[in-house]
């Protein structure tokens, strides 16, 4: 039987609860918000920029790649992982609600 007991667990979770949860803001938050832009961008660059379709989404993919890494960056920079949860909620609706007022055929 090993030397430690059982009330060491709570402040073990307590010490990587915080952790894991900037990891998933990270992983799957950035990974939301690069999407969302992504489509954005794929669904407004033909008609503002007029860029062929594949162009768009081709941009719109690249630019992906960095709003994930910024998404990451400010997950495990922020001073708790609530703060970097409200960071990137109030983002994903406001980028979903932009690509679903696009209309279809621009």
């Amino acid at each position: 039987m090993s030397g430690r007991s059982r009330a060491g667990w709570p402040a073990t979770i307590r010490a990587t609860g915080p952790l894991l949860s900037r990891i998933a803001a990270a992983i799957l938050g950035g990974y939301a918000l690069s999407w969302s832009v992504a489509a954005l961008l794929a669904a407004t660059l033909p008609a503002t920029l007029a860029l062929d379709r594949v162009e768009a989404v081709l941009i719109g993919g690249l630019a992906a790649f960095p709003i994930h890494v910024g998404a990451a960056i400010w997950c495990f920079a922020s001073t708790s992982a609530a703060r970097a949860w409200a960071g990137l909620t109030p983002a994903l609706p406001l980028t979903g609600l932009a690509f679903l007022l696009v209309p279809a055929g621009s």
